[in-house]
């Protein structure tokens, strides 16, 4: 989906933004003139130096890049973690060239489950958490306010005013890889229905938005 979307843009100067080990750096790297890849999390960028150049640790609400340095960003479950979402896309939209493409994953309130865990009673729970997304803001941010879902209305409001037009977007569920991993004919079964459900208007449900916005100005 990446390259089917990103287009040429994504053959050019790529920033990953939240490159963490550096796994979508490493496959990109094979089609793109240069990947730079940014992480704040030091540790996982020694790690990823092992497979991967070019490696930069900084905030995403202050990207160390010249204005319009890259043909593309891409920003994989990474905006609903930063401290200012709106500052992050902001210097993303800086970053871009005129033309480039801003690539974005991030989840979907839609989502029946908060796939980050929760606190409660003063204890971080981990694991999925079934209807927490669909709570009040209020109450939802109590539980889990470590981390943001979006909802489409949102992510428009996120993205507006930065000179970037939508050239995409859907929803999408996850690829469940453990699951096919442990148990591969139920796995691939699930796999293939929740894609099949991706085409039809249950996407609303997926896992998580994928939108692809082109700089215009």
């Amino acid at each position: 989906m990446i390259r089917e979307h990103g287009k040429e843009s994504i053959r050019g100067r790529l920033l990953v933004n939240g490159t963490g080990l550096g796994q979508y750096q490493s496959r990109l790297a094979q089609d793109a003139r240069l990947v730079v890849g940014l992480d704040i999390e030091l540790p996982r960028l020694i790690e990823a130096k092992e497979t991967n150049e070019n490696l930069v640790c900084a905030q995403g609400e202050h990207l160390p890049f010249e204005s319009g340095h890259f043909d593309a960003v891409l920003s994989n479950e990474v905006l609903e973690h930063v401290q200012d979402d709106r500052a992050a896309v902001r210097e993303i939209a800086r970053a871009l060239n005129v033309g480039g493409r801003f690539i974005l994953f991030c989840p979907n309130r839609g989502y029946p489950f908060e796939t980050h865990g929760i606190f409660w009673n003063g204890k971080y729970r981990f694991g999925n958490k079934f209807f927490v997304n669909y709570l009040p803001n209020g109450l939802r941010d109590k539980l889990a306010p470590h981390v943001r879902v979006y909802t489409r209305r949102g992510l428009c409001a996120l993205t507006g005013g930065l000179g970037l037009t939508e050239e995409f977007r859907t929803t999408i569920f996850g690829g469940y890889d453990n699951i096919v991993q442990r148990f591969p004919t139920i796995g691939k079964v699930i796999r293939g229905l929740l894609q099949f459900l991706e085409k039809t208007p249950l996407n609303r449900f997926g896992l998580s938005h994928f939108w692809v916005m082109r700089r215009e100005s």
